[in-house]
C-alpha cells in the first residue's frame, strides 16, 4: 500500500510540472497571438490598398501587360509556396496544411516533374523533401520571423522564373485566420492574378497619366503585390499557429488538471485504506493480548 501511494505521489508531481509548463505556454501563446493579430490586420489594410491601385490601373488604361493576368497562358508548370510551422505542440496546425497539400499533389499522380515548391517553415520542408517534389527555396525559421526583406528574396526568383516561362502559375498554401477558435487551410493563386477590369469609366475631371507608362507602373505594382502577399500570409499563418497552440495548451492544461484531480482522489482512497489497515492491525493486536 505504501508503494502504491509513493507511485501516485510521483505521478502527481510529474503531471503537476507538466500542468505548469502547459499553462505557461498557453499564456505566452496568448500574448504572441495578440501581437501577431495586430500585425496581420495592418498588413491586410496595406494589401487591400495595393489591390485597389492595381484595379484602378487596370480600369484606367488598356495597355497593361497581359502576362500577369489570369488566362494569359496555358498552365503547364506549377509552383506552390507552402507555409507551415517550424515547431510542434500546436495541435493539428501542421497536419492540416500538409494534408491539404498532399491532396492537391494527388491530382498529379506520381509525376511531379512539372511541380515545384517553396517552403516556409521546417515541418513542410521535412515532409515533402522525401516525396519527390523539387524544392526551389526553403526558409526553415518560423513564419513569424520572416521579414519583408526576406519575402523579397523569396518572391524575386519566383517572378524571374514566371517571366522566363519556367513557371506558369504560383499558388500559396497557408492557414487562413477566421477567429481564435477556427482556422482554415486555403490555396490562393498568386500569379497570374485573377483580377479583371470592371469595365467602368472613372468619373475624373482630368484623365490620369502614368509615367513613364501604364505598363511600367503595372509591372512595378505586381512584384510589390507578390512580396506583400507572401509577407501578409506569413503573418496570418503565424497568427493561426499561435491561436492553435494556445487552444492546444489550454486543452492540455485542462486535461492535466483533470488527471491531477483523479490522482488526488486515488491517493486519498489509498491513504484511507492504509489508515484503515493500520487501525485493524492495532485492534487485532489489542484483542490478541487479552
Amino acid at each position: 500500500m505504501a508503494e502504491q501511494m509513493q507511485n501516485i505521489q510521483r505521478r502527481i508531481k510529474s503531471i503537476g510540472s507538466t500542468e505548469r509548463i502547459t499553462n505557461a505556454m498557453k499564456l505566452v501563446s496568448a500574448a504572441k497571438l495578440r501581437k501577431a493579430k495586430s500585425a496581420f490586420e495592418s498588413s491586410r489594410l496595406y494589401l487591400g490598398r495595393l489591390l485597389e491601385s492595381i484595379q484602378e490601373t487596370l480600369d484606367d488604361v488598356e495597355d497593361v501587360p497581359q502576362r500577369f493576368l489570369a488566362g494569359s497562358r496555358d498552365v503547364k508548370n506549377k509552383c506552390y509556396v507552402l507555409i507551415t510551422s517550424s515547431n510542434g505542440l500546436c495541435g493539428s496546425f501542421n497536419g492540416n496544411v500538409i494534408r491539404t497539400m498532399t491532396e492537391r499533389l494527388s491530382e498529379y499522380g506520381n509525376d511531379y516533374s512539372n511541380v515545384r515548391m517553396v517552403t516556409i517553415g521546417s515541418k513542410g520542408r521535412e515532409y515533402f523533401a522525401h516525396h519527390g517534389v523539387e524544392i526551389l527555396m526553403e526558409h526553415d525559421a518560423p513564419a513569424d520571423t520572416v521579414t519583408f526583406e526576406e519575402t523579397k528574396e523569396i518572391s524575386r526568383p519566383l517572378m524571374e522564373l514566371y517571366a522566363k516561362g519556367e513557371i506558369d502559375e504560383i499558388d500559396i498554401v497557408y492557414t487562413s485566420y477566421i477567429n481564435t477558435l477556427k482556422q482554415e487551410v486555403i490555396i490562393k493563386k498568386l500569379l497570374p492574378i485573377d483580377i479583371h477590369s470592371k469595365g467602368e469609366v472613372g468619373d475624373y475631371t482630368n484623365p490620369i497619366e502614368y509615367g513613364p507608362s501604364a505598363e511600367a507602373v503595372f509591372s512595378y505594382l505586381i512584384p510589390k503585390y507578390i512580396e506583400l502577399m507572401i509577407f501578409s500570409t506569413c503573418i496570418e499563418s503565424a497568427t493561426c499557429e499561435y491561436a492553435a497552440r494556445r487552444t492546444a495548451m489550454e486543452n492540455a492544461n485542462d486535461n492535466a488538471k483533470d488527471i491531477l484531480a483523479d490522482l488526488q482522489l486515488e491517493y486519498n482512497h489509498a491513504r484511507q485504506s492504509a489508515i484503515t489497515d493500520e487501525i485493524i492491525e492495532i485492534v487485532a493486536g489489542a484483542e490478541a493480548q487479552r
